[in-house]
């Protein structure tokens, strides 16, 4: 259903695997500029908060590009098809 919601929405999976590759860059940023104004400990928990989000929007990537498959590319990852290669 959100994945559905979003596709309408046109997110494409291109975006949400943006989006995590963007929140990586944005945690290391996010710990350095903590690192230098407030203690160590504050600074790995803004660090991990943000490098948290990166799993969510890979997932959601992964939910987009299956939820763009066409229904005949779905059929041909049928469990017959990959073992005997046909």
């Amino acid at each position: 259903m959100i994945v559905k919601t979003l596709h309408e929405a046109g997110v494409k999976s291109e975006h949400a695997y943006l989006a995590a590759t963007a929140s990586i860059g944005l945690s290391l940023a996010s710990w350095l500029a903590s690192s230098r104004n407030e203690s160590l400990e504050r600074a790995d928990r803004w660090g991990i908060f943000v490098g948290e989000w990166a799993p969510t929007f890979f997932a959601l990537g992964l939910a987009l590009a299956n939820y763009e498959r066409p229904a005949a590319a779905l059929a041909d990852d049928s469990p017959a098809h990959i073992v005997h290669g046909v």
